[in-house]
Order: C-alpha cells, then sequence, then structure tokens
C-alpha cells in the first residue's frame, strides 16, 4: 500500500465538496489550502476566503485501490496526469504549504505588507480618495501612521491599515 498525494481537478467552485466527499464517503486524508485576503466588494473592505488552487486540492491515496473513487467522486473533473499515470505530489510540498498556513487550519492570511514610504490612497472616512506616505506601521493593532498633504500643509494621522490601499505606480 503506497499512499501517495495527488492533485484532483473540481468543477469551479466545487473545491469544499470534492473534499468533504473525499473525507466522510471515502475515508481518505485531503488537503484543502485557502486563502485569506482583504478585498474590497461595493466599496466595502471585506476578508473574502477562497481556495489557494482555483478547482484544485490535494488527496492522499493509494491509486491501485481508490483511484477509480476518487476519479469519479462528485463534482470532480479529473485527477492531475503526467503522462499517462497520476502525476504524485511530494510530501515535502504539502509539508510546505501547511508551514506556510500555519495554525489556521489550512487557511493562508494574505496582508498586503505596507513598509515607511510606502504611497497608499485613504479609501474610507473624511479623507476618502486622498494620497498619503506611510510613516510608521503598528502590526498588532492593525494602524499605520500617515502623512497627509493638505492645501499645501502637512497633517499626521493614524489610521486603520483596512482603510488605505497601496498606490501602484
Amino acid at each position: 500500500m503506497s499512499l501517495q498525494w495527488h492533485c484532483i481537478h473540481t468543477r469551479p467552485q466545487k473545491e469544499s465538496l470534492v473534499a468533504a466527499h473525499c473525507r466522510t464517503a471515502l475515508g481518505l486524508e485531503v488537503y484543502y489550502p485557502q486563502l485569506r485576503e482583504m478585498r474590497t466588494i461595493r466599496r466595502v473592505r471585506r476578508w473574502v476566503t477562497g481556495p489557494l488552487f482555483p478547482r484544485y486540492l490535494f488527496c492522499r491515496f493509494d491509486p491501485g485501490l481508490s483511484y477509480r473513487a476518487v476519479r469519479y467522486a462528485p463534482d470532480a473533473v479529473d485527477i492531475v496526469h503526467a503522462g499517462t499515470s497520476p502525476a504524485a505530489v511530494s510530501d515535502a510540498l504539502i509539508a510546505d504549504l501547511r508551514a506556510w498556513a500555519g495554525e489556521a487550519l489550512d487557511v493562508i492570511s494574505l496582508r498586503p505588507a505596507l513598509q515607511p514610504g510606502d504611497a497608499v490612497e485613504i479609501t474610507a472616512g473624511p479623507f476618502r480618495g486622498l494620497p498619503a506616505v506611510i510613516v510608521h506601521t503598528d502590526d498588532a493593532h492593525r494602524r499605520v501612521a500617515i502623512l497627509l498633504s493638505l492645501l499645501q500643509n502637512e497633517a499626521h494621522s493614524v489610521v486603520s491599515m483596512d482603510d488605505v490601499r497601496r498606490v501602484v505606480a
């Protein structure tokens, strides 16, 4: 019995259903990494969680025993192949992904790392739309000190990291 990790291709937005089926109905080990990131949806900043690899997840099984059960699982499209045989994913890659996710149950959080000197735009509050420059960051409280240029004067302010976005030049 040689258990190996394999990559399963799923129908769009059905990764969690395939993962649940493989885990519960088939009794297999599944790794479905997800990404949690801040997005603006209808002018509101929200944390959104979605698949790290859309339409793909990892499942550990013996192809000689469980290939057909996994291949024909509901909402599974196929098992990723290398030529004519299912491609094996290294244990090291899965371990690295799990280490990156940390203790968050396979959810990887992405926060844009703001650094002093970064140009940002204020996205909420009375100064919305104004450009500013990051002076200091406080990751523990998710706050940033910014420098605003208003009417030929400079003003310092402290705002939430969620209320600024990096300006890409």
